[in-house]
């Protein structure tokens, strides 16, 4: 039973995200992507901020400037930057199909730089992986959008922010560290906006979508964390790959786009070599516990 409830937070985690992404993309419509992020880095910094507040955590102390912490908000601000960039310029469909990889780039990242162990069958499912990758990019061809690499720097990014947090000292709550990651993308979202152009005033349109844009990042956030604690975490994990199903849904009925075969092969390849590589990781941990 805890599982089933823990997979169908997970699943509307996952709605969410993909809401959220929607809204992102309105507002990229009419507002610079600088100004996106710094609105987005501003009003997540004060929700979690307050959440960390609420729960009797400090905002600011020494641990802030723990190697962990800085790399993981470095990695914070490149995917995020990445991602956001990837959905004002790209179709909502290829820069989702493309974050589906990050499960991947973590893997990935924990044997090259964590020194985990890595088997040759989740290391052919990685380059498999990564393959699928390529050809939702399809660089050098013609349906090539220079703009898609903007969703890979996200997957990298994100990667780093994963691995990073796995570091991170006991003291620094979730919410701090969401707190932080949120204002670090504020001053690079500012820098972006000098580079690019001057800022537009927001519409009501425009506040209601990044109303909606925060709400839906910071209940998909919780549903997440009550989904790990709930149920297993190798059962509840691969229902993360229902967040393309949704963006799939929002792209099509919503802006009108028509993935191509291309787009939807590769997406399926990611996925599958993603669930490939958790199940095989469930196997090991299983086999590691019977061990005496």
């Amino acid at each position: 039973m805890e599982n089933l409830r823990g997979s169908i937070l997970m699943v509307l985690a996952m709605a969410g995200f993909a809401l959220e992404d929607m809204f992102i993309k309105r507002l990229s419509l009419d507002l610079p992507i600088g100004q996106i992020l710094i609105l987005l880095g501003s009003g997540g910094a004060v929700i979690f901020g307050l959440g960390a507040l609420a729960r009797g955590h400090r905002l600011f102390s020494r641990d802030l400037l723990a190697r962990p912490v800085l790399l993981r908000n470095l990695g914070e601000l490149i995917g995020t930057i990445g991602f956001v960039t990837a959905l004002a310029l790209t179709p909502l469909s290829s820069a989702s199909a493309i974050l589906q990889a990050t499960p991947l780039a973590v893997t990935l990242g924990a044997a090259l730089f964590l020194k985990e162990a890595v088997g040759w069958r989740r290391w052919s499912a990685i380059l498999v992986g990564f393959a699928g990758v390529l050809m939702v990019i399809r660089p050098g061809l013609e349906g090539f959008l220079p703009a898609s690499l903007f969703a890979v720097q996200a997957v990298i990014g994100l990667a780093i922010r994963d691995l990073a947090t796995r570091a991170v000292p006991a003291t620094v709550s979730s919410m701090q560290l969401s707190s932080y990651g949120f204002a670090t993308v504020v001053p690079a979202g500012a820098i972006l906006l000098v580079i690019t152009g001057a800022p537009v005033a927001p519409d009501a349109a425009n506040w209601r979508d990044l109303a909606f844009a925060l709400l839906l990042g910071v209940a998909a956030y919780y549903a997440i964390v009550a989904a790990m604690r709930i149920g297993e975490v190798s059962f509840v994990t691969p229902f993360r790959y229902t967040r393309l199903i949704f963006a799939l849904i929002i792209a099509m009925t919503l802006f009108g786009e028509r993935p191509d075969f291309w787009t939807l092969a590769g997406a399926a390849i990611i996925i599958a070599s993603g669930l490939y590589t958790l199940l095989r990781e469930r196997r090991l941990a299983r086999l590691r516990r019977r061990r005496p």
